[in-house]
């Protein structure tokens, strides 16, 4: 038994090429220090003094600006290539850490808010475009997996460190270590990954835009918007838990971190061997659909924390395991759905999607709270879930993305026929994608 769970694990790391491990361990050594987000809600409540509605009004400023990076970023990365938008994103984020902590004022705040989430998405589709350019196709799930176990590995140290850092120094100290953390991330990104010759090819080329654009591919937008719901039930975790458990059970900061590394300590130990097994046998679509499933049943349980300790830790099984399904293999998806010239357009669109759910996320989330209750906020986080779902299952039963093979997601983009009736070859192909 514990030779096949030794092997399990061997597969699940091997033959993924060195720049993606490199990837990994920067994003690592930057979100090690990634400590001012998930205390940013407990923070503007109890330090600042904002209510709900006007903290749930920063949070969605963060959403804004994620999504002007998100479009920015997939943009630049297309026409100036992914390193260098990498490189000075993470110099620009780390400035920005530092100059909101300096703020104090509802329109400081929002603005800082706003800044720091525009430099600091700006940089996601570019990671994302050089892990498809770095891993095969046939890693690829996997690649998106060592990379969010390294997220999520530093995700899960950042909060306790925070809540050490909180306790000893006070909530100051988050900004300035969180801003050093990504500048240490920038140049260790640049000793790893020093300019290449192959990411040269893609950047020197900007006028080779082939294939369908991602805001013309009518399914893959159903599929953002579907994945935009899931998010906004998911982010809960993030916005509204924090205040939860601070305000309503009586949580200390250093309680709440420990909670939420808990999460991240899941999905160091398990996504990786996972993400493989299901790769293995099952396409991205049907995953992500029982992965929405499982954040709605984690919300329902969550209902009962308030009298058992226990409903919250079956929460953050659940809703880690939901997780683990739906976000490798929503990157992994598009990664396949796109033409390679434009990976970073479909990747900011994914992004983007995301970044509407950090706007509608936070508001939604803490001013139903206010109004309705917190028990009445989960419930409503699982019928988004559900709904999600639901959604995704129609798009993968009535578009053409159902037709990709099992075990592999890279698409097949069916081009005019050529004059003998033939039609044209693709790299990297696995399945029929017919996209107007």
């Amino acid at each position: 038994m514990l030779h096949q769970t030794a092997q399990l694990y061997r597969e699940s790391f091997a033959g993924l090429r060195r720049e993606v491990w490199y990837l990994s361990l920067v994003l690592f050594i930057n979100r090690t220090g990634a400590m001012v987000i998930p205390f940013l809600t407990v923070y503007l409540t109890s330090r600042r003094g904002f209510s709900l509605s006007d903290a749930g009004l920063i949070m969605s400023c963060f959403g804004l600006g994620s999504v002007l990076g998100s479009f920015v970023g997939g943009w630049i990365t297309d026409r100036f290539g992914f390193y260098r938008v990498q490189q000075w994103t993470l110099v620009g984020s780390g400035l920005m850490f530092w100059m909101l902590g300096q703020q104090s004022s509802f329109w400081g705040m929002c603005l800082g808010i706003f800044a720091l989430s525009a430099v600091t998405d700006a940089f996601r589709p570019a990671n994302q475009a050089a892990l498809a350019f770095y891993s095969h196709p046939k890693n690829r799930a996997r690649a998106y997996g060592l990379l969010r176990l390294a997220v999520n590995l530093g995700f899960s140290m950042g909060p306790v460190l925070g809540g050490l850092i909180i306790a000893g120094l006070g909530y100051e100290w988050l900004f300035v270590v969180n801003g050093f953390s990504c500048l240490f991330a920038a140049v260790a990104y640049r000793l790893l990954l020093p300019p290449g010759r192959a990411e040269a090819t893609i950047s020197d080329q900007p006028e080779r835009l082939v294939g369908p654009s991602a805001y013309r591919n009518r399914p893959f937008m159903l599929f953002v918007f579907f994945i935009m719901l899931g998010a906004v039930a998911f982010m809960q975790f993030f916005g509204s838990l924090p205040v939860y458990l601070k305000e309503q059970l009586g949580y200390t900061e250093g309680q709440i971190g420990l909670l939420i590394a808990l999460n991240g300590a899941l999905i160091v130990a398990i996504e990786m061997p996972l993400v493989h097994k299901m790769g293995q046998y099952f396409r991205s679509l049907p995953i992500i659909i029982f992965g929405y499933i499982l954040l709605a049943i984690g919300f329902i349980l969550l209902q009962g924390a308030a009298w058992m300790v226990i409903f919250g830790v079956a929460f953050i099984v659940f809703i880690t395991f939901g997780e683990m399904l739906s976000m490798p293999f929503a990157s992994t998806f598009t990664a396949a759905t796109a033409p390679v010239s434009r990976r970073g357009q479909y990747m900011g669109l994914l992004s983007i999607g995301w970044a509407g759910a950090f706007i509608i996320a936070p508001t939604l989330g803490l001013r139903w709270a206010e109004a309705f209750g917190f028990s009445s906020l989960w419930r409503l986080a699982a019928g988004l879930a559900l709904v999600a779902s639901l959604g995704i299952y129609l798009v993968d039963r009535f578009s053409t993305f159902g037709t990709e093979f099992l075990g592999q997601d890279e698409p097949i983009a069916i081009k005019p026929p050529l004059p003998d009736g033939q039609l044209a070859p693709q790299e990297g192909v696995t399945h029929v994608s017919i996209i107007q």
